[in-house]
């Protein structure tokens, strides 16, 4: 059956939060050539729609449907735009839409700035999940991708609210993969570091973490549409937490095997390095 199966991604019936750029912008394209269907949600209807050209010139269909993932009611009317356009359950949810925020202390970081951040990084998945997953449920076959971050195992000072952002999006999929065993439905959870996209460029984010971010990511970035191929590989073959890159899984070996001394020398590169003019 179409989007069944051990392969998930292939022609699959997918919708994409946060479309209209970086990763999912990657993922709608891949799944495109993979022979899937894709709805493009985005908060911004003209980047949705430059994804929607750019999977229609990859050869597979698509729409644009624009969502603010902070609303519920808008990831209903987005989940029932998905049935009613596919005539069809979605086989496939990549809950990816999400910002950066960065280079501020807890205290210095104000609460209405948490809030946003936890609202689109956080209540984004949550909203997803908890919308679509029951259609996958009853169909008894599916697959969600949730996109999280390096940041929440890394949990690197100067980026709290990021960091608990994408924490508890780990823990969401993690519980999820235990309640969902044996009903044909998986999860996956994305922890890259640096990708090249424009998540930097985020009103959150002090301009110098931000100005070094990008410098790294340009560096050692890997890029998007990489990303996005491993992990729906990944997810293909069922793995739970999908960890691209080798500076990622140093860091997740070095949290679990040295905590202490991970979290003080976190602390000792933040104070040498000058990515932010705050005392």
């Amino acid at each position: 059956m179409i989007g069944f199966g051990k392969r998930v991604s292939r022609e699959a019936r997918a919708v994409v939060t946060g479309a209209g750029s970086g990763i999912g912008r990657s993922f709608a394209i891949e799944l495109a050539a993979r022979g899937g269907s894709v709805v493009c949600s985005d908060i911004d209807e003209e980047r949705a729609r430059e994804t929607v050209a750019l999977v229609d010139a990859a050869g597979g269909t698509a729409t644009a449907v624009v969502c603010d993932v902070r609303e519920s009611d808008d990831v209903v009317a987005l989940r029932d735009r998905a049935v009613e356009w596919f005539s069809a359950p979605p086989t496939l949810l990549i809950n990816n839409a999400g910002i950066g925020a960065g280079g501020h202390t807890v205290g210095n970081f104000g609460l209405d700035e948490w809030d946003r951040i936890l609202q689109i990084n956080l209540w984004g998945v949550i909203h997803g999940c908890h919308h679509f997953l029951p259609l996958m449920k009853d169909a008894g076959a599916g697959g969600v991708i949730n996109v999280a971050s390096a940041a929440g195992f890394a949990a690197g000072p100067r980026m709290a609210a990021y960091n608990v952002s994408k924490a508890g999006v780990m823990s969401l999929s993690e519980t999820l993969a235990a309640e969902l065993a044996g009903t044909g439905v998986r999860i996956s959870v994305l922890c890259p570091t640096f990708v090249k996209t424009n998540i930097f460029t985020g009103e959150d984010i002090e301009a110098g973490a931000a100005d070094a971010a990008a410098r790294l990511a340009r560096v050692v970035g890997m890029s998007p549409g990489r990303v996005a191929r491993m992990t729906l590989d990944a997810h293909d073959r069922g793995r739970l937490c999908v960890v691209p890159q080798l500076d990622a899984r140093a860091i997740w070996l070095s949290k679990r095997l040295t905590p202490a001394t991970h979290a003080r020398l976190g602390g000792l590169v933040s104070r040498l390095a000058p990515f932010t003019s705050e005392d």
